[in-house]
């Protein structure tokens, strides 16, 4: 891993500050949950702030003591990480089992155990239950940090035993300028942010998936749905194939865009909250929108989950064919 890497973000400097100054205080919390959309690099922050208790440099992190260059090959014994098996939709219980007796051992370098979670939101029961004794009963020097989206379904007994550290997007200028000097070739950034939420590191990963091209084909497709020109099933069925979240926040974002206009208000980056209008505006045409955009923000909410995506999808373009119909 790279140690420095949250160091080239600069939304993250503040965090950053308030970290490295509570750690130099002795009042870093032994728990810390970081709550952050996709994007903001939550995980970078997680492992600069492992390298600022391990590293044995005075200035930490350094990223050249023999601590930090073990923390770079992955290979420091003392900082401990768990994450979503592939292809799993849960952390196991057995996973946090193995952290907690690994964090009961001594500290192989005579200094602090870091433990990470990532995706806490995916600790199944039992999993969350075993981390909540460990929350309750630290071992000396030991650091807990926990990442999860702020929309998560963490236990409150576990959210409240730890210190929360809330990641927000930069302003859009600050992230226009961040993304233009990583990628000075590319032609534009408005959809990629607007996707990504106002993160510039999910952006820079939608802009190297090609979206414009996705763009382009949503827009032909809303269309074709709108004049009930394209069979909804055949529709469906491409979307299924051919990352469906994606396109679904894509979704999420136009029909925003839309209502946004249609009320002569300023656009703005999607929101992750259902809009709701005064009941004076609640016109059959608007209230179906606004129910449209509810229902394709919940089937974004089940991707993950075992439900039918084929006849969700369907569903969700039979009633978007309704809303859009004149």
């Amino acid at each position: 891993m790279d140690v420095l890497s949250a160091t080239r973000l600069p939304w993250l400097e503040g965090a950053r500050d308030r970290l490295a100054s509570a750690r130099r205080r002795g009042r870093l919390p032994h728990s810390l949950l970081i709550l952050a959309p996709p994007g903001l690099g939550a995980e970078a922050l997680a492992d600069w702030t492992g390298a600022l208790v391990l590293c044995e440099a005075v200035e930490a992190p350094c990223g050249r003591c023999p601590a930090c260059r073990l923390l770079t090959a992955d290979t420091h014994p003392d900082l401990l990480r768990v994450t979503l098996e592939e292809d799993a939709k849960q952390i196991k219980v057995d996973q946090i089992r193995a952290l907690i007796e690994a964090l009961a051992l001594s500290s192989y370098r005579a200094g602090f155990k870091v433990g990470i979670v990532e995706s806490a939101e995916a600790l199944n029961a039992s999993a969350a239950n075993a981390f909540l004794k460990t929350l309750e009963e630290p071992t000396p020097d030991t650091l807990l940090m926990l990442i999860a989206r702020p929309s998560h379904s963490l236990p409150a007994t576990i959210v409240s035993r730890c210190q929360r550290l809330v990641l927000r997007p930069p302003p859009e200028a600050s992230a226009r300028a961040w993304l233009a000097a990583e990628r000075p070739a590319a032609k534009g950034w408005d959809t990629a942010l607007a996707l990504a939420g106002g993160a510039p590191l999910r952006a820079l990963e939608l802009e190297a998936a090609g979206i414009e091209g996705l763009e382009e084909d949503m827009r032909r497709s809303l269309k074709a749905l709108a004049g009930g020109t394209i069979d909804v099933a055949v529709l469906a069925d491409r979307w299924v194939r051919s990352d469906p979240v994606l396109r679904l926040m894509w979704l999420e974002n136009w029909i925003t865009s839309r209502v946004r206009s249609a009320l002569a208000a300023d656009p703005s980056l999607q929101s992750a909250e259902p809009v709701r209008l005064p009941a004076a505006l609640l016109k059959p045409k608007m209230k179906r929108l606004y129910e449209w955009l509810d229902r394709a923000r919940e089937l974004r909410r089940l991707a993950a989950t075992g439900i039918n995506q084929q006849l969700a999808l369907e569903a969700l373009l039979l009633e978007g064919q309704a809303a859009l119909g004149r």
